[in-house]
């Protein structure tokens, strides 16, 4: 069995148009590679060679689930609580040098020279991935990317700021829910709209035009496909599109 190396993954990364200084949030998924030397910590050290000391890797952290609602509000715990997102994001926020955003549903943890920037306000946002989310930040600038490693759009959370952006009605439940955010041995409370889940997605449904385009690139690194999307012209995109049919990324 062939495996996967570092440098291997670094000139994939490179070949596919991410580089120095860039900012790059990160869905993957670490099986679809194949086997890598090392597995996720290997990934996690291309992506970060890959941007440099002045970019900044992101992954999303997510912890929401169905079962959370006003009346079963979250208790996050930002150290101990484990994300679902994947072995690469669990891997990656247990870093020491890895800020985590305290979002209590949907989390992102950064590395790099922008990471406190990127996530500080997040335990602000009143919905999930509203303006002073790392999603939205990422998407202010013209060095923010979102990376896809073996997964489509399906899994691109920052869909979810395009709706809040948009103000789609399926998309957040009603009312308010008080969350509690444990810090340092503190309890933070703060009130936040959660998630409606039971309205299946099609994100998938944009990847034509983003193509059409020439926002986003593919590539293919061992047995993974990947695709980088440039962030801010994918929010424009999207929201103009999800403006004139705010049904369009239902199924």
């Amino acid at each position: 069995m062939t495996s996967l190396t570092k440098q291997d993954i670094i000139a994939g990364l490179q070949a596919l148009g991410l580089g120095t200084g860039h900012r790059v949030l990160v869905h993957s998924s670490l099986s679809s590679f194949g086997h890598v030397e090392r597995g996720a910590d290997t990934v996690i050290d291309a992506l970060l060679e890959t941007v440099g000391s002045s970019g900044t890797v992101l992954v999303p952290t997510l912890t929401g689930s169905e079962s959370l609602s006003p009346d079963n509000p979250p208790v996050f715990d930002p150290v101990n609580k484990p994300c679902w997102t994947g072995r690469i994001p669990e891997t990656f926020r247990q870093r020491p040098n890895a800020i985590r955003s305290l979002q209590p549903t949907h989390s992102v943890a950064a590395i790099g020279a922008d990471a406190h920037a990127l996530t500080a306000d997040h335990i602000d946002s009143l919905t999930p991935c509203d303006h002073l989310s790392p999603y939205a930040k990422l998407a202010q600038s013209d060095n923010g990317y979102i990376l896809l490693i073996g997964v489509n759009h399906q899994s691109n959370t920052t869909m979810h700021h395009v709706e809040e952006l948009v103000g789609v009605a399926y998309h957040m439940q009603p009312g308010l829910a008080r969350a509690r955010i444990l810090v340092d041995g503190q309890e933070i409370v703060r009130h936040i709209m959660l998630h409606a889940y039971g309205s299946p997605r099609n994100f998938n449904i944009m990847e034509p035009l983003y193509l059409e385009r020439g926002i986003q690139r593919s590539g293919q690194i061992g047995q993974a496909t990947l695709r980088l999307i440039h962030a801010r012209r994918m929010v424009e995109i999207t929201a103009q599109a999800l403006r004139a049919n705010h049904r369009l990324l239902l199924e």
